[in-house]
This record gives structure tokens, C-alpha cells and sequence, in this order.
């Protein structure tokens, strides 16, 4: 593999994800080039690279794997494929960019964090709220001491359902609204205030609206204490009408600072006839909209990309790791299990013979 130029790339996936992952790819021709692309469906494969002029198409991933060129994959396939993939690209000597949740079950996070250390490959944890504009600025001031102790973190994530049918099937992504955002909000709180070490986990969960397609919670708000005395605040939700809704908030005993990531940079418009694209999960295009622009740069995916691609030249320490997906993914079971509990869950919390963290809210673990 070549220490010099931009890093080649292959992409395993070609929905949603995988685009983001393509277009934040596009801006960077200086740090990545795209080299292929991996989907098992058939013809998706070659319909995304011909959309992102991507060369080499293969719809087994082990085969892109087998490309010697190749230095990094990302991984933009079900949280139930995420443990194979990584180890099988390790194994093949590819760094990982690995999407979130990192995985099903804390000892897939094991065996994917061990793997890659022992082939001397990066393990990285594609949380995109490290990289955000204005989360970084509103972190900056808090670091600065504009808000004083900082005592409550908020961060909200809310729309009307996941674009993919894999979400809903709870055997594949392992849970539902918890599992797929919750997963940001339990990194943003804990990266926001430092890392600090979390006590105690309380969530409440139920299905709503989307009972008729999944078995999966599709609302849920979650506090977790942190033992430097703050509190997260995570609330998420499928069943939120009217567009996206993705926010944070900051109490300090000194100050207080919020970010819209839609609002803040969009065009308040009215249109009786619609056009062709607002943001992010809108579902129509008429009455008022507040369509947006730049809108990868302004959720901070391009500056991730670049961050793991600097990461492998050795130019840049990783930010956000393996390390951070499995805390994530523990935190997530503490979650389930408290919602199945109606009480508060304590870390350390690693019970044995989880197969989906959901099944945590379903059947709580026994607990000593």
C-alpha cells in the first residue's frame, strides 16, 4: 500500500449511507479517492458507481477485499453485518471506517477492536456529531469556560422514520429509534463533557406509531448521570411528524447555548407547487419548508472523512475509534435493560447471552 497520495477507498454499501459516504468523498479529492464499491443486491452496485464514478463494482465484498491497492473500507451496511466485515477486512489488512451503532453485541465490539489491533489496522467509529460546525463551536466555548460547570447536555434527534427497510427488522439493526440515533446522543453527551466516566443509565421507550412495521421502539428519551455530577439528556424518535428535527442544548451554571442543525442554516420558504429537495427526511416540498445548503458539510461528514483518511497517512490521531463504539454499544444495553426494568441500570454493565440489545427491554437480564 502506498504511504503517500490520497488514500483508495472502498465502499461496502449503496443506500443512504453509502452516498453520504461517496459525496463527502467527492469533496476530498486531495485526501481519498474512491476505487470501488461492494452491494450484494443485484445492479445496485452498478448503478451507485456509476452515479458516483466509482470504477471497480463487485457485489461480494470480499472480493473488493482481495484488491491490494485498496487501504481503507467503510462500512455502510446493517448493524448485523458490521462485526464480519470489520474482521474480514482486518484480516485482509484494510482500515475500517465502521458506521454507527458499531455493532450487535459487546463481544462483536470485542472481537472487532482485538482484530484490528492485532493486524495493525485502524478501527474507526463514524460518529459524525464530533465533526459538526456548530456542535465544535459550541463545545469550543464550553472548553473556554463560557458556560461555567456545565451541569445538563441535550441533544435531540427526531423524524418520521429511517430510510432503508432493514431499520424496522429488529434482527438485523438490533433495535429500533435507540439503537439507530440513541447511538449519537450517548457519544455527543459523553465527548461533549470531556469523556467522563457514566454511572447510571434511565431510558423510556415504547412503539407509538410504526407497531404495523416493526417490533422496534420508535420513541425514546434517555438521561444518563456522568460521574463529574452532569447529566445527558438524549431524545429520539421515528414517530415525529413534519421533518427533522436535530438539535442540542447546553447548561452551564454560567451560560447556556443551543444549535438547530436545520434552522440555523436554511431559507424559510413557502411554495403552493414544491421543488425538488429541502433536507434530510422532509415530507413534502409545499406549505413552508426551510430547505437547506451545504448540507453534508453542515452535519460534519466530509470533515470526518478527511479526519479518518488523515488518520491512515499518520497525519492526524484518531478522534473517534472503536474504543468509543463499544462504550456507546454498553451504554445501549444499560438503555434496553433499564426500560425493561422501569428503573435506573449502573456501569459496568456486561450481561452474558445478549443476541439485539432490544431483547433487553423485552427480557430484561438477571442481575446479581
Amino acid at each position: 500500500m502506498s504511504t503517500k497520495g490520497p488514500v483508495k477507498v472502498g465502499i461496502i454499501g449503496s443506500q443512504f449511507e453509502a452516498d453520504i459516504h461517496a459525496e463527502s468523498f467527492r469533496v476530498l479529492p486531495e485526501e481519498v479517492e474512491v476505487a470501488a464499491v461492494a452491494s450484494p443486491t443485484p445492479g445496485n452496485a452498478e448503478r451507485f458507481g456509476r452515479k458516483h464514478g466509482i470504477p471497480r463494482i463487485f457485489t461480494d465484498y470480499r472480493r473488493m477485499l482481495a484488491e491490494p491497492d485498496i487501504e481503507m473500507v467503510t462500512i455502510a451496511a446493517p448493524n448485523a453485518l458490521h462485526a464480519r466485515m470489520t474482521v474480514d477486512a482486518a484480516n485482509a489488512g484494510k482500515h475500517v471506517v465502521c458506521e454507527k451503532p458499531l455493532c450487535m453485541t459487546l463481544e462483536e465490539g470485542d472481537l472487532m477492536i482485538e482484530t484490528c489491533r492485532r493486524q495493525g489496522v485502524l478501527l474507526l467509529y463514524a460518529e459524525e456529531l464530533y465533526f459538526t460546525p456548530k456542535y465544535l463551536k459550541a463545545k469550543q466555548m464550553a472548553d473556554e469556560g463560557a458556560f461555567g460547570k456545565v451541569y445538563l447536555v441535550k441533544q435531540t434527534e427526531k423524524h418520521f422514520g429511517p430510510h432503508a427497510p432493514w431499520f424496522w427488522d429488529v434482527q438485523r439493526s438490533g433495535g429500533g429509534v435507540f439503537m439507530d440515533m440513541g447511538c449519537h446522543g450517548i457519544a455527543f453527551c459523553w465527548w461533549f463533557l470531556g469523556r467522563p466516566r457514566i454511572k447510571e443509565v434511565l431510558c423510556h421507550m415504547g412503539t407509538y406509531v410504526h407497531g404495523d412495521k416493526t417490533q422496534g421502539e420508535d420513541d425514546c428519551v434517555c438521561i444518563i448521570e456522568f460521574e463529574n455530577g452532569a447529566k445527558g439528556i438524549i431524545e429520539d424518535s421515528w414517530a415525529r411528524r413534519g421533518g427533522m428535527d436535530d438539535r442540542i442544548e447546553v447548561y452551564g451554571e454560567g451560560g447556556v447555548t443551543c444549535a438547530d442543525l436545520h434552522r440555523g442554516n436554511a431559507l424559510p420558504t413557502y411554495s403552493e407547487y414544491g421543488y425538488g429537495y429541502a433536507v434530510e427526511k422532509a415530507p413534502t416540498t409545499k406549505g413552508w419548508t426551510w430547505p437547506v445548503f451545504e448540507e453534508l458539510w453542515n452535519y460534519g461528514f466530509p470533515q470526518e472523512m478527511r479526519h479518518f483518511a488523515r488518520c491512515v497517512r499518520g497525519k492526524e490521531q484518531p478522534q473517534a475509534t472503536g474504543q468509543d463504539g463499544r462504550l456507546v454499544q454498553e451504554v445501549l444495553y444499560a438503555g434496553y435493560q433499564s426500560a425493561g426494568l422501569g428503573a435506573r441500570v449502573s456501569l459496568p454493565f456486561r450481561p452474558n447471552g445478549v443476541q439485539r440489545p432490544i431483547d433487553l427491554w423485552r427480557s430484561p437480564a438477571r442481575q446479581p
